[in-house]
């Protein structure tokens, strides 16, 4: 079964101005969070998908693990040439069998890395939540990183409270990346989400449990979306995340690099 939407990064420069744009869009933005590697964080929640917020704060943090590299680093370096969607993660049933998967694949980017941190409940209660990830990389997209995430609390992590939304976005529908040449990516999409790409107007799109994955050129993606994609000239890049839910109108904002697209649920 392919891996479903788990959460995607919106690396940025300003966390309080963004989380404050987010919350003008209607959002319910989460509090700010710090990570041991120097990178801080707010979250924008929905059922079983998350938006990460994220900023490189604090660079005396910056170790040699593998976040300092493969996450903070990675998102310091990101956020030197601009501000935009960073990274594409995919949900896990077990982070060292997707690890062994990419491996087989020969698309590994990193042995499974686990952390844990403190959250804290809408009443202000403290909880620990605790993810793995395995880590896939694609040679021809070095401005995208990739990886799956277990949850191992997910009962202290996902709450309907801040899955309530003023703007009427009840989930995602899914995510939009652009390459000048989507074939070339098309073998690694299907090998990091374990599921089977059908032909799209420009590109290809992969449905998954949680969200569609769509790799589009960048001519196909100005002409359904009449907005200007991110520059493809070192590979391919994400640009748009889809959000759905019952009430919405069809709309589109822009938000520090990404393009968020509003769809009334089908």
């Amino acid at each position: 079964m392919p891996r479903g939407l788990d959460h995607i990064v919106h690396a940025v420069r300003d966390l309080d101005a963004v989380a404050a744009h987010y919350r003008a869009l209607g959002f319910t933005v989460g509090a700010r969070n710090k990570h041991p590697w120097g990178t801080h964080n707010t979250i924008v929640q929905f059922p079983g998908f998350f938006i990460e917020l994220l900023t490189f704060a604090e660079p005396d943090k910056l170790g040699t693990d593998g976040f300092s590299t493969l996450f903070a680093a990675y998102n310091r370096d990101f956020l030197a040439r601009g501000e935009g969607l960073s990274l594409l993660i995919l949900e896990s049933r077990g982070a060292r069998t997707d690890e062994a998967a990419f491996r087989q694949a020969g698309i590994a980017g990193s042995p499974v890395m686990g952390f844990e941190r403190e959250g804290k409940r809408p009443d202000g209660t403290a909880v620990k939540v605790g993810f793995s990830l395995a880590f896939a990389e694609n040679e021809a997209a070095p401005d995208i990183h990739f990886a799956t995430c277990q949850q191992h609390y997910p009962e202290n992590f996902w709450n309907p409270a801040f899955q309530k939304h003023a703007n009427g976005v009840t989930g995602v529908a899914g995510v939009v990346a652009v390459a000048d040449d989507p074939a070339r990516h098309r073998a690694f999409f299907e090998a990091f989400a374990d599921g089977q790409a059908t032909a799209a107007d420009g590109g290809f799109a992969i449905a998954t449990p949680r969200g569609t994955i769509e790799v589009l050129t960048p001519a196909a993606f100005s002409g359904r979306y009449k907005a200007a994609p991110p520059e493809t000239a070192n590979g391919a890049r994400l640009a748009a995340l889809r959000l759905s839910g019952p009430a919405l109108a069809a709309s589109q904002h822009t938000a520090c690099g990404a393009l968020l697209v509003f769809e009334p649920s089908r």
